[in-house]
């Protein structure tokens, strides 16, 4: 009688079916166990793939960061501030569960650390001081993560009763969920320009 066979198990596999869990029931809700489950290996076998779980969201997190262009800094600091902060919102955008975790900072992943540093180094060679372009790059990570994080459009119920009595101000908060994407999605836009507009301000000494 032949023997059972057992799934050939791949790191690539193994970030996709982790990837797949947290898409559906969070961060939280992945374990080793679980993801051994939808494998259909035992758990140890996960293990001389990735002995943690701390690993493996830190493959994932790479998997999803290689997304994240980078690469217009070139063409100037406002040019590659716009491009990675789109790109960035964009690659969160397909995967929200997994921010909390990549709020956490780059840790010692190389594909967050060579965008940092890309960052970092264009910002400066632009004319940026150091100091300044630290605070640059940290706040366009904030102004992203918080998009990614939630939609403020959804928030609001689509019940125009809700609001005609007592919140005259917002009469039309009832219509905010039936065009959520756009208004989301136009909303960071707006800060973003904003955002690097007044930088460019400074930069010039306008705004200094």
């Amino acid at each position: 009688m032949p023997r059972p066979t057992t799934p050939l198990l791949s790191q690539t596999g193994i970030r996709a079916s982790a990837l797949e869990i947290i898409d559906r029931d969070g961060l939280d809700g992945l374990s080793m166990r679980k993801l051994a489950a939808a494998l259909g290996v035992s758990a140890p076998a996960l293990y001389f793939h990735y002995p943690t779980k701390e690993q493996l969201l830190d493959d994932v997190a790479s998997e999803i960061m290689e997304k994240v262009d980078v690469s217009a800094f070139p063409h100037g600091w406002r040019a590659g501030l716009l491009t990675w902060a789109r790109s960035y919102r964009a690659a969160l955008a397909e995967h929200p569960n997994i921010v909390p975790f990549l709020a956490r900072g780059p840790g010692q992943r190389d594909a967050s650390l060579r965008r940092a540093d890309a960052i970092h180094g264009g910002l400066v060679a632009a004319g940026w001081p150091p100091r300044e372009a630290t605070m640059i790059g940290a706040s366009t990570k904030y102004l992203v993560l918080g998009a990614a994080m939630g939609s403020f459009s959804r928030g609001f119920v689509d019940d125009v009763q809700v609001y005609l009595d007592r919140y005259p101000s917002l009469g039309d908060a009832h219509r905010l969920r039936e065009h959520a994407d756009s208004v989301d999605r136009d909303s960071f836009e707006f800060a973003l320009l904003m955002f690097v507009d007044g930088l460019a301000a400074r930069l010039s000494g306008g705004g200094a």
